[in-house]
């Protein structure tokens, strides 16, 4: 079994969305959990990150929560969605450098386009396009 940690800003968005993802693909094989470097505690993932998970038979019952040092002590890997993200972990958390990665990092190996677009506040074709990268993403994470 592998523990992965998925990290984006408020854990209503990118980050929900990955775990719910990778939950669905991974059953039996791994388990994710996923938090927000500046969430607010409880808060439902976003209507369009629900909708577009409903759309791929994946149900969600998310509330947001703030990344804490057990998080990471649970976690085998820590995949963040943007480098500033993965920064800020490294920060905080310098013990746990060796397993932090960018999603992007850890599938495509180092290069210029590290981050997942946010797409907090956009329309629920953002949120597709957001899934859809993740899903390819996650599905990748195996052949590692």
């Amino acid at each position: 079994m592998v523990n992965v940690l998925f990290v984006c800003t408020g854990n209503t968005c990118r980050s929900p969305m990955a775990e719910a993802i990778f939950n669905s693909e991974w059953f039996g094989k791994g388990a994710a959990k996923s938090g927000g470097m500046f969430a607010s505690e409880g808060e439902n993932a976003a209507i369009n990150a629900i909708h577009v998970l409903k759309e791929h038979g994946i149900e969600v019952n998310h509330q947001s929560k703030q990344i804490t040092k057990e998080d990471l002590d649970w976690a085998y890997l820590v995949l963040t969605m943007t480098s500033s993200h993965k920064n800020m972990l490294l920060n905080i958390f310098p013990g746990a450098a060796d397993k932090i990665y960018t999603l992007k990092e850890y599938v495509n190996g180092h290069g210029t386009d590290l981050d997942v677009l946010d797409p907090y506040g956009g329309d629920v074709n953002i949120y597709r396009s957001t899934f859809m990268e993740l899903k390819e993403l996650i599905k990748r994470i195996y052949e590692k």
